[in-house]
């Protein structure tokens, strides 16, 4: 960061839709009054408009998420923890996503399987000891289509397995945070059905699936293995609608560079230096989601296999 963009970040700060963080309580209140009131008339809407906006629901729901984890919209991680800690969008409890994620944060390790929690990427060594059928399956899921279909259950396989391997190993630290989120996963469902008849199998199939499924098209090439560690991270330059569904967090260089930068800034912060942020990217530079639809729907965009050795 250069004397120019520190002077636009501190000007920034000072501007009051920073301080007051307005933008980020308006989304909180849309949401979760989006979410309840598409229950609330699940039958006016029909099945399909409703599981349809439920889905959307959720999906931006797991990007509020990731602005309380940064720090947002008040200073107190207690507090934004409360807007959060609901599993509406079912598969993660939110300490295990906001761990794992801060930790994902640390650049130097970006996409080695090892070292970043959020990698799609295997080791060589990994994939040395898997069957045919599932290196099969990590092929697909390098395919922007089999990210959407096959990523969330290759994500939540992996995330729940690990949560029974833990305490099978004597680990047991993590067994009262997931304990936590089965009671409140099993409440949520209990009265989404007693309450608006919507049950816990169709929420589960029906709405978090593809929920996570359109919450997965923002990863699917948000990190590439290179050299230089800035250089893994993308630019992507998406349309009005997945920016907003992502909050911005398509101009992922930007984020990395400020984790605790605002969304509704992150825009504001990567125009004025554009041309400077695709050099420093090394290129990684995408022109919006539709473009990787296009281009990689069937078509693996690299290989499951990190390239570089693991440190």
């Amino acid at each position: 960061m250069d004397a120019a963009q520190r002077e636009q970040i501190a000007i920034e700060r000072k501007r009051a839709l920073w301080r007051g963080e307005w933008p980020t309580w308006l989304l909180i209140a849309v949401i979760y009054a989006g979410w309840l009131g598409t229950l609330a008339w699940w039958r006016e809407l029909g099945n399909v408009a409703a599981t349809c906006l439920m889905i959307w629901w959720c999906a931006w729901y797991m990007s509020l998420q990731h602005e309380l984890i940064h720090g947002h919209p008040t200073r107190w991680p207690a507090v934004n923890r409360l807007f959060g800690i609901l599993p509406l969008a079912v598969w993660y409890p939110y300490q295990l996503y906001r761990d794992s994620h801060l930790h994902h944060h640390v650049d130097h390790h970006l996409t080695l399987p090892a070292l970043d929690t959020e990698s799609s990427y295997v080791s060589s060594a990994a994939w040395v000891g898997m069957n045919r059928p599932l290196r099969a399956l990590l092929w697909f899921n390098r395919t922007f289509w089999g990210r959407m279909l096959v990523g969330p259950a290759i994500a939540i396989s992996g995330t729940w397995t690990e949560a029974v391997r833990q305490p099978w190993r004597g680990d047991w630290r993590q067994v009262p945070m997931w304990l936590r989120h089965l009671a409140m996963l099993g409440g949520l469902l209990w009265w989404i059905d007693a309450n608006f008849g919507v049950s816990a199998i169709w929420y589960l199939l029906a709405v978090a699936y593809p929920a996570q499924s359109l919450a997965m098209i923002r990863s699917y090439y948000e990190h590439r293995p290179a050299e230089e560690h800035k250089q893994r991270i993308v630019l992507n330059e998406a349309g009005p609608v997945f920016r907003l569904l992502f909050l911005n967090n398509n101009y992922h260089l930007v984020h990395h560079d400020f984790p605790s930068l605002p969304w509704y800034l992150l825009p504001r912060v990567y125009r004025a230096r554009r041309a400077e942020y695709i050099a420093r990217s090394g290129g990684f530079h995408v022109r919006g989601y539709w473009q990787l639809m296009r281009q990689f729907g069937f078509k693996p965009i690299d290989a499951p296999v990190h390239p570089h050795p693991q440190e």
